[in-house]
């Protein structure tokens, strides 16, 4: 098996794939080595689907943004797989007034950075969905957001790149990196040694035990997030939902089942119990939240639920960038969460990175991974 390539990519979620097939239209020849058997086997096939502007980091926004106007109304076509992309809006609810002057902060950032939001009223959240709680006094509402199916998304952009030549490994834990006259090199798994001249570390929150093989760490944590289905329900609405404090989330599929993520405020707690399986009370907490602004779904049955970790950064923003220590190692970690609507603007931007060294978007500089160094 040839096991050099131009570009080595650590990590096969919805990034690492949408960075493989980004270089391979460049013309690289890419090798992505995936730790688990399956791709996409993290938060990548396991969210909430939403493809959103609002209620982000006013860093993330301008990438976000350009993918939503120039990447994901074509993305089905593009990959030849229904992504099930919507854009029909999306409510970011509030039930008190301090849920309210969360979202009005998050809308004024929002709007400073050119984003078209907008706070509304409880009577105006429930014209346009009207299942929503009396207990919903208000929302900020962004028209262009919306939501789509993560697990074909990123096959797609995995199918994609294959056709494009990009050699996808599974099974293939990383467990270090290797310098070669001062420049990245090798990468070494358990079972073999891959080389290129450059790397992208993509691997989600254990990009930062693979960085610190060559002396980088990324302030990152792990944090486990659950995520379940309903049975098909009849339709309701189009709009991605999301509350104040982020504690429940998600939308109607066009199947007709409900993809609902939620929190309990333990997750930082839970413990790996490497299946991907949540805490016994985590699904009847995030039904208890969801039923107090969503009460139309009291009797609907949940039949399928899962929990994965989320690589969250320090500050909450994803590290994308070159590492100028270490020339030719690039990072694309610490989404925190955020990483799938994001992913086809940082996608082209992290391919642009690595073969020409500039950017579409311009507040690149944001994502810098020593923007935790002390300045002097």
């Amino acid at each position: 098996m040839k096991h050099t390539a131009e570009a080595v990519i650590i990590g096969g979620g919805i990034i690492g794939c949408a960075s493989a097939y980004y270089l391979a239209k460049k013309g690289c020849s890419v090798i992505v080595l995936e730790g688990s058997d399956y791709i996409g086997n993290g938060g990548s096939s396991r969210n909430g689907g939403g493809v959103r502007q609002s209620g982000r980091d006013p860093r993330e926004i301008p990438m976000v943004m350009w993918g939503i106007q120039n990447v994901w109304p074509t993305l089905s076509e593009e990959l030849g797989v229904d992504v099930e992309y919507t854009q029909k809006g999306n409510l970011r609810l509030g039930k008190t007034p301090a849920h309210l002057k969360i979202l009005e902060g998050l809308t004024e950032r929002a709007k400073a950075c050119g984003l078209g939001v907008e706070m509304i009223d409880g009577d105006e959240v429930r014209k346009i969905n009207p299942y929503l709680s009396e207990e919903v006094i208000g929302a900020s509402f962004c028209p262009t957001d919306g939501h789509a199916n993560p697990l074909t998304a990123t096959l797609g952009y995995y199918k994609r790149a294959r056709e494009l030549g990009v050699r996808f490994i599974t099974g293939e834990k990383v467990l270090k990196l290797l310098t070669v006259k001062g420049k990245i090199r090798k990468v070494v798994t358990e079972n073999n040694t891959y080389e290129g001249e450059k790397v992208l570390v993509a691997a989600g929150y254990e990009s930062r035990k693979i960085t610190e093989s060559v002396g980088i760490d990324i302030p990152m944590q792990k944090v486990k997030l659950t995520c379940l289905v309903t049975e098909a329900q009849p339709f309701m609405f189009e709009q991605m939902l999301g509350t104040a404090e982020a504690d429940f989330y998600g939308h109607q599929s066009s199947h007709g089942s409900f993809v609902f993520g939620g929190s309990t405020g333990l997750e930082p707690c839970e413990k790996d119990n490497g299946h991907g399986i949540s805490q016994s009370g985590s699904a009847s907490c995030i039904c208890r939240g969801i039923m107090k602004y969503f009460p139309a779904l009291k009797d609907a049955k949940i039949v399928r639920e899962w929990s994965g970790f989320i690589d969250e950064c320090a500050d909450k923003v994803p590290v994308i960038s070159p590492v100028e220590e270490v020339p030719g190692l690039y990072l694309a970690c610490g989404f925190t969460g955020h990483g799938f609507g994001i992913a086809p603007g940082a996608g082209v931007n992290i391919a642009e990175m690595m073969t020409e060294g500039n950017f579409t978007v311009d507040n690149m500089e944001d994502f810098r991974y020593d923007r935790f160094k002390a300045k002097i």
